[in-house]
């Protein structure tokens, strides 16, 4: 839960970073921009902020903001009945960005948030660069965190079903709350 001047607060900087990678983005795309707290309530240490560009059936395309700092919760994209689950090609398009995957421990830039060590299990990192670009397969665990300036990036995808997603931590429920 998080009160109507942080949501506002937490959209304006993320407008702003979003300028600032000079992605051209509209006022109504801006303007319907998700802030995701994930129901943890401490949203500049964990959560996102979403702005959709296109989202059918099939896929859909995703301007995703972290402040600095900021992580997004460990997750994963579950099939759903025929469908294997959501495919996810990232694209970083400003600032330091980090992603953790499964594989060898490697978690040196980036941090777990103080506390959560049990649900944030996955330490492979991978560091990208404007430009870079990261597949994840249907049902990669993973979680991702922005370096001191913030991150801007791209996220492409097959069908979306966010509110199906997985997640390590069982106190994460997907709506954010907004309380004025």
């Amino acid at each position: 839960m998080i009160t109507r001047s942080e949501f506002n607060r937490v959209r304006e900087e993320s407008a702003a970073l979003i300028r600032r990678s000079n992605l051209l983005v509209t006022a109504a795309e801006l303007e319907a921009m998700e802030v995701a707290d994930f129901g943890l309530g401490r949203i500049r240490e964990e959560g996102v902020q979403i702005v959709t560009l296109f989202a059918s059936d099939r896929i859909s395309a995703k301007v995703l903001v972290l402040l600095p700092d900021q992580t997004e919760p460990e997750h994963w994209h579950p099939p759903v009945g025929d469908d294997p689950g959501k495919e996810e090609h990232i694209r970083a398009v400003w600032g330091e960005l980090r992603f953790y995957i499964p594989g060898p421990d490697t978690l040196r830039a980036g941090f777990v948030p103080a506390g959560k060590d049990a649900v944030y299990r996955q330490r492979h990192e991978v560091l990208l660069a404007p430009g870079d670009q990261l597949h994840l397969p249907p049902g990669t665990p993973h979680w991702f965190q922005a370096g001191p300036q913030g991150a801007v990036f791209y996220s492409f995808s097959t069908c979306v079903r966010d509110g199906l997603d997985g997640f390590a931590d069982p106190a994460v429920v997907r709506a954010t709350k907004i309380v004025d």
